[in-house]
């Protein structure tokens, strides 16, 4: 018996020493955005007696990889060991006494007697109404009144039948009232009491640790979360032919980590995040083909007539966008957003160091983040493939475009102070010169027919010869010269026994590879020109060609 107590009393000590597990929330600092992921940092305090603790992080990321968590401590502590969860169950309690918590009790208590005031009320109303029923129905069978003193009773009924009813609908009206006031101060306190609960994710550290010496401890931690990433995308300006274009390079920044971002340091990384524990090993380097872009060649311009034409695609409705500025106490130094942001390339990746700090909700929407504004010195041309499309579009020719850092990426263009549409910004391409597509210039008129009495069918003996000819009108509508380059084809025969013969081609510079027909024009203000072509086919009458 004796040793029962004993150990009974033991166990009580141990269970009155052990300490409470120490709760703070982390605020995250400095994020680096990948495409697909985040390596965020977050700082936080806690105050730790000496020896063994358990410190419960709050307001880490909902999805995290563990194997990527470091911790920064002082020497005075030893972490033993870290745990990410997003289920921990504890027996914290908030501070009742906490001013905050205290009013809107204090608040809540007062409406309730006020309710419970105006139920008394309406109830005293109620019985009076009753009451007076049932007098109306006494004296209803009283006889010997005469019709004054019946007059003035029915007069009185009214009346006093009409004050107590509004009495009591005033009453209810109150009542509901003050049971919606009451609803928003129970709705109040919850969020006081769960504040900090709810404004963090479900995303915590459990950290074990060992404390020398008893006091404040400054924590930093680093990971990589899931739920964020970042694309480019631009918007291209230019006011005329004459001048260049400026280009805001920025960023679409979404993120759903769980985590608040506010006043956040930003960096964007077009790398591939990889933070594992083991050295990497360099293997060989071999460089391979890849397949070219559609819509460049040799010179940099389309080259290929099949399917859509190059240009933008006009879309009903803009990009919604989410601006977020940032915050700075030095901002009047900067001269334009540029200064904001440090481009550091390396040789796989490029990333954009923002000097400014900035907040992006987790709500997994697109924060737009401006990060350099360049000009681009153009040369612009005309481009236009009648056979697919007859449209003019305005094409704005970079040199030199390596040294801008571009990525791919949609962009916005803004033409004479007018939203045309979207292109495609594609700097991984092995021509020389980046062809950008400004939209459609319907200053320029283009037409291209069948010209009927050039054309026709005969049929020789076992063959069928069809003759094909097109003629293409060009007019200049605009006050400045415009260069155009025209492009058309004649068809490729893949078939012995279809002769294909070119019969006439306008002076056009002729890919023998493609069949495809070039023409660079300069037409002078509403100048008109026309190209014509003409080519034969001949094939087996007993046979049918289906694209022809």
């Amino acid at each position: 018996m004796r040793k029962l107590l004993i150990l009974l009393s033991f166990a009580i000590t141990s269970i009155a020493l052990a300490q409470k597990p120490v709760f703070t929330t982390a605020k995250v600092t400095n994020a680096t955005v990948y495409y697909n992921a985040a390596e965020l940092t977050q700082h936080t305090s806690v105050t730790l007696p000496a020896g063994t603790s358990e410190i419960v992080v709050k307001n880490v990321a909902n999805y995290i990889n563990e194997s990527t968590i470091q911790i920064g401590a002082p020497a005075s502590l030893t972490v033993l060991s870290v745990q990410f969860t997003t289920n921990y169950i504890s027996e914290y309690e908030p501070d009742e006494s906490a001013p905050e918590l205290k009013k809107v009790r204090d608040s809540i208590n007062l409406v309730r007697k006020q309710i419970a005031n105006i139920t008394i009320q309406k109830s005293n109303e109620q019985k009076t109404i009753e009451l007076l029923d049932k007098n109306q129905l006494v004296a209803g069978s009283t006889t010997g009144l005469s019709v004054a003193e019946l007059t003035k009773l029915v007069d009185y009924y009214k009346a006093k039948r009409n004050e107590l009813t509004a009495n009591y609908n005033a009453l209810n009206e109150k009542e509901l009232q003050l049971s919606e006031i009451l609803d928003a101060l129970n709705t109040r306190l919850n969020t006081n009491t769960k504040r900090e609960e709810e404004k963090t994710s479900n995303g915590k550290l459990v950290l074990q640790v060992m404390n020398d010496t008893p006091g404040n401890v400054p924590l930093d931690i680093t990971y990589l979360a899931t739920g964020a990433g970042w694309i480019p995308f631009y918007d291209l300006r230019a006011e005329d032919t004459s001048k260049p274009i400026t280009m805001m390079y920025k960023a679409q920044v979404t993120q759903n980590t769980g985590v608040e971002w506010k006043k956040v340091k930003l960096t964007l990384s077009s790398g591939v995040p990889n933070q594992n524990s083991t050295a990497p090993l360099l293997s060989a380097w071999f460089l391979r083909y890849g397949a070219l872009p559609l819509y460049s060649n040799t010179n940099g311009v389309l080259n290929t007539l099949q399917g859509r034409a190059a240009g933008v695609q006009i879309e009903s409705q803009q990009l919604e966008e989410v601006v977020i500025r940032g915050y700075s106490s030095k901002r009047e130094k900067y001269k334009d957003v540029g200064d904001y942001t440090e481009i550091i390339e390396n040789q796989l990746n490029i990333s954009f160091d923002i000097d400014i700090p900035y907040d992006i909700s987790s709500n997994g929407k697109a924060h737009s983040v401006n990060l350099k504004e360049i000009n681009l010195p153009a040369n612009y041309r005309h481009y236009s493939a009648p056979r697919v499309d007859e449209e003019a579009y305005l094409l704005a020719e970079i040199t030199d475009y390596s040294k801008y850092n571009l990525l791919p990426g949609e962009a916005n263009i803004i033409f004479d102070g007018m939203y045309i549409g979207k292109t495609t910004i594609n700097p991984n391409q092995t021509a020389d010169t980046l062809n950008l597509s400004m939209g459609r210039d319907k200053r320029i008129s283009i037409k291209r027919e069948k010209v009927v009495d050039k054309s026709g069918t005969r049929f020789l003996s076992s063959y069928k010869e069809q003759t094909f000819t097109y003629e293409t009108t060009i007019r200049n509508n605009k006050k400045e010269t415009a260069n155009l380059i025209l492009k058309d084809q004649y068809p490729l025969s893949t078939d012995k026994d279809i002769e294909i013969t070119l019969l006439k081609d306008d002076g056009a510079s002729i890919n023998t590879d493609t069949n495809i027909m070039t023409w660079e024009l300069t037409l002078k203000p509403g100048e008109t020109k026309k190209i014509r072509i003409s080519y034969k086919v001949r094939y087996p009458k007993n046979k049918v060609i289906a694209n022809l």
